[in-house]
């Protein structure tokens, strides 16, 4: 494959503390007037676009701002169905209980392999076009064995980050029996489905009849880990719960939502920062009228944090991460620098994963420009389309036909 010179660059955002030039006073690695070489789908080079190798095309982004591809690591992609109308509910007070899952369920059990291959499809894309380049797709909208199955193998199609959430609710077909659902999540379903996932996850959640209890989601989890996935937790979102506690015990890379925290909760996660990461989600409190996280007490106690979208049908059917990030600026107490690292290396973190989030020599070639010249414009023009994924290749992506001559401009 040809090599890339991207030129044009009026702040590079690189994540890197390793970087020789840059700013590092946000611990963004930034660079100004730089230039990056990528080839072979990763970063050859970095660094000042005056001292930039030769390649084998240029492309020039025009004095545009360029950061690390957004990574969405919590989001629910496979499901058909619409729920519009329980979103207008909560708005006039209704709340959330888990309940309007079971709609998406039966959508998605009635929907052919082509027509959810087609929506997420068409979902991933809405997201490329909004600057992430990495996303994980759960399952949970199958509940049992064949469509759980068939959820994650679509989705592998996507992304190498799928996550079986055969523990999302419990069904309402074992309303009464749920000993024998959760049997069936660890046994059948689970040898079904492992071997189409990375992670195992499980909404922990007592506040709610549909969602699991600590011993339950303990099991889940425990039998998970011994099929060899990863563990993620949905945990502490309608209220004061055991999923954080229960995180941490068991080694979870990452408890999602932790709207409702305790201080035995924060000491937990600051203990083990260097291995669970504490995943904010504030699209869904802007979608179910919810008290946002105070993300700026996790970050000033020490505890690993992370942005990402729960895109998902019923309670943040959003796929924008500079939405994401705009809101926690806006509402938890994150300055823009800070919201950007959740939503790159932060989030790369909850995936441990060290080869995206970060703009360095090996890593993906992981690349959004914005129609902006600096990273400070993602909240600052909130709701605006400025982001998009940078393509090495040109496509409609990067809105751009990318000749192999020098000064070829995105548009």
């Amino acid at each position: 494959m040809a090599s890339t010179l991207f030129t044009g660059i009026a702040e590079l955002v690189t994540n890197d503390d390793l970087l020789d030039g840059a700013d590092h006073a946000e611990h963004l690695g930034r660079l100004s007037d730089a230039a990056v070489v990528v080839q072979d789908g990763l970063i050859d080079w970095v660094g000042p676009a005056a001292k930039a190798p030769a390649a084998d095309q240029r492309r020039d982004v025009g004095g545009r701002a360029v950061v690390p591809g957004f990574v969405d690591s919590h989001s629910h992609l496979v499901f058909a169905g619409d729920r519009s109308a329980e979103f207008a509910a909560r708005m006039t007070g209704v709340p959330y209980d888990g309940g309007g899952i079971a709609g998406s369920v039966d959508a998605t059990r009635a929907a052919t392999d082509d027509e959810l291959r087609a929506l997420v499809g068409a979902r991933v894309a809405e997201m490329r076009a909004q600057g992430t380049t990495t996303v994980e797709i759960k399952s949970g909208y199958g509940l049992n064995v064949g469509d759980e199955a068939r959820s994650l193998c679509i989705a592998t199609e996507f992304t190498s980050e799928t996550t079986f959430l055969g523990a999302h609710v419990v069904p309402p077909e074992f309303a009464g029996r749920r000993a024998e659902y959760v049997e069936l999540v660890t046994g059948e379903m689970l040898a079904a489905c492992a071997p189409h996932a990375r992670w195992i996850d499980v909404f922990c959640e007592p506040h709610s009849a549909h969602a699991f209890t600590e011993d339950e989601a303990r099991v889940v989890l425990s039998a998970g880990r011994d099929a060899g996935l990863g563990l993620r937790v949905h945990g502490n979102q309608l209220g004061h719960g055991p999923g954080v506690r229960l995180a941490v015990e068991l080694g979870a890379a990452s408890v999602d939502h932790c709207t409702f925290l305790s201080e035995a909760d924060i000491e937990a996660l600051v203990a083990a920062s260097d291995t669970t990461v504490a995943t904010l989600l504030p699209g869904v409190e802007f979608s179910t009228r919810s008290p946002y996280p105070d993300a700026r007490r996790l970050l000033d106690a020490g505890v690993s944090i992370a942005l990402a979208s729960d895109c998902n049908p019923g309670t943040c059917y959003s796929s924008s991460m500079p939405f994401v990030i705009a809101l926690a600026v806006r509402e938890m107490g994150l300055t823009p620098a800070e919201a950007l690292l959740a939503a790159t290396v932060g989030s790369a973190r909850s995936l441990r994963r060290n080869d995206i989030g970060v703009i360095r020599p090996g890593n993906r070639a992981d690349l959004t420009v914005l129609d902006a010249p600096s990273y400070l414009h993602l909240s600052y023009r909130a709701g605006v389309p400025i982001a998009r994924t940078l393509e090495p290749g040109g496509g409609p992506q990067a809105r751009a036909s990318v000749r192999r001559r020098q000064g070829t401009r995105l548009p």
